[in-house]
């Protein structure tokens, strides 16, 4: 059992360079797709990505929030599941807020940039996995 979900979940997705997020495409079926770390995290609740606003994963969130995102620790073969919602904004304030030097290359007219926006996922509940067994924990 854990004893500070925040603290080792936390302390499992920092040091991942790898994040996965998932959607639900207009089949029915789930979406995954590897993407970098979040850019930015309020504890183990609400996570800030950056994509591409043409992107198929913005449509499905559009039409449906229900998202997971998943982080795992290959070393140590252990990760958390994240269930909950997953917003598309756009507004200049959240845009600069995670922009980074460099993003450039991937939002060539700069954070005004109409393809160029964030993903905010807000967890609702998480399940937990190491020492082979599993765990649900509650998110504050």
């Amino acid at each position: 059992m854990m004893r500070d979900a925040n603290q080792t979940i936390g302390n499992l997705i920092d040091k991942q360079g790898i994040s996965f997020i998932s959607s639900v495409g207009s089949d029915g079926f789930p979406n995954t797709k590897a993407m970098l770390p979040p850019r930015k995290r309020e504890g183990i609740k609400t996570f800030y990505f950056t994509t591409n606003t043409s992107s198929m994963r913005v449509s499905h969130y559009r039409k449906n929030p229900k998202a997971c995102i998943y982080f795992c620790d290959k070393r140590f073969f252990r990760g958390v599941m994240l269930k909950g919602a997953m917003e598309v904004l756009d507004d200049a304030a959240t845009k600069k807020m995670i922009w980074k030097e460099g993003d450039t290359m991937y939002y060539s007219k700069g954070v005004t940039d109409p393809d160029y926006c964030v993903l905010r996922f807000t967890a609702q509940k998480g399940r937990y996995y190491t020492n082979f067994s599993s765990e649900d924990f509650a998110i504050e």
